[in-house]
């Protein structure tokens, strides 16, 4: 007996369901098993070097995960906060509000507590960021090279950051995600996860003028107004600035973002003096190796991110990167919170990703090995034995 037409298009349809969900674990594939590889490797190193019982909690759930958590419990406060002698310090007010939301939501609908929810969001993200970091590695350098970026990507000293419940996976997951969507032309979708972006992290600022300068060549090319790439570079434009005009009309005073930033963190623009500072006396007379150490990474990633632009990348991916260099180095914040903050920046790691794919395996692979092992070392190290906040 013949089976009725709507079973027939349901049997189709399950079909194609499957079909496109087998293609789509195909293709993200590479990239999940270079990212579970980096992971694995990334808590042996936390298991290694914590001499705490409750180890791996103790290393996913601290320092700005408080922060995060409290938001999502407990929704941002009306007020300036000040210690118990009067003076001004931080609050939650700083940190931006999408991973904090996605906290609340995750932990409303599975009941798991605000800081598993932390680590879940953490994790999903990574895993996004580690296919959408590969996709577009893929479309701009090709397969080979999109692996070895996605590696260097989370094994980078401080990707350690990418696992724990801090806003940075999410972040690179939003920025890449948007880089890709422009590089495709999709501007109304690279709009809307730049505004996302700029919702995340202040950083995000990097992203939607990176999706502006993908936007407007072509239209200058073309001499004509693509109202849909001009609306995409409007909507991102908007996340950061319409965060920073919450808290400022919340507390009353326009520059009230800024203001916590520099009393709960010592934050603010200064053009690089401080980290000019910091190299200088770290290079000429530093004594304790965590500085000396930060400051050869950071000079190398700046000199990575020049060579990176002499290679003449796609430009909104050198735009995003530089921006996101120039924003973490250009600031006065504490040294040893800067090579995380430039986690999500990609354009340092292109170079090395490129020369690896062209040397091969077998002449890469102790290379790669050499530098998967200390940069999940240095991060698990500074997580575990460093006594301040990264």
């Amino acid at each position: 007996m013949p089976r009725p037409a709507r079973n027939d298009s349901d049997t189709a349809l399950s079909a194609t369901v499957s079909r496109t969900a087998g293609r789509l674990l195909s293709e993200a594939g590479p990239a999940l098993a270079v990212w579970a590889g980096a992971a694995l490797l990334q808590l042996l190193m936390l298991w290694w070097l914590s001499t705490r019982p409750d180890w791996l909690h103790a290393a996913l759930t601290s320092w700005d995960n408080e922060w995060y958590v409290s938001i999502a419990e407990q929704g941002y406060p009306h007020s300036f906060s000040y210690d118990a002698n009067g003076q001004l310090t931080g609050n939650t007010l700083a940190f931006f509000p999408l991973y904090p939301l996605l906290i609340k939501v995750v932990a409303a609908v599975t009941g798991l507590s605000g800081q598993s929810a932390s680590l879940a969001v953490a994790w999903l993200a990574s895993a996004g960021a580690a296919v959408a970091v590969y996709r577009l590695g893929l479309r701009l350098y090709g397969e080979r090279v999109a692996l070895c970026l996605v590696l260097l990507v989370f094994t980078q000293p401080m990707a350690i950051i990418l696992w724990i419940g801090y806003s940075e996976s999410l972040f690179l997951l939003l920025a890449a995600c948007c880089l890709l969507a422009a590089h495709r032309r999709a501007w109304l979708t690279a709009g809307v996860l730049a505004l996302l972006a700029g919702l995340a992290r202040s950083t995000g600022a990097a992203v939607a003028l990176a999706l502006a300068v993908a936007a407007l060549p072509p239209m200058w090319r073309q001499r004509r107004i693509d109202w849909r790439a001009v609306s995409g570079v409007a909507v991102g434009l908007l996340g950061v600035p319409l965060y920073l005009a919450w808290v400022g009309l919340r507390l009353g005073r326009l520059d009230a973002w800024m203001v916590i930033q520099q009393a709960g963190w010592h934050t603010a623009w200064d053009w690089g003096y401080a980290t000019w500072q910091f190299l200088a006396d770290t290079l000429q007379r530093g004594h304790d190796w965590v500085p000396v150490v930060t400051a050869v990474l950071l000079v190398a990633l700046a000199a990575a991110s020049v060579t990176a632009v002499l290679r003449r990348p796609w430009p909104p991916l050198a735009v995003y990167g530089l921006l996101v260099f120039a924003l973490t180095v250009g600031q006065t914040n504490y040294y040893h919170s800067k090579l995380r903050l430039l986690v999500p920046a990609m354009l340092a790691l292109v170079p090395l990703a490129r020369a690896f794919a062209k040397a091969g395996v077998r002449s890469a692979a102790p290379a790669a090995a050499v530098f998967a092992l200390f940069g999940t070392w240095f991060g698990a190290y500074m997580l575990t034995n460093w006594i301040y906040a990264i």
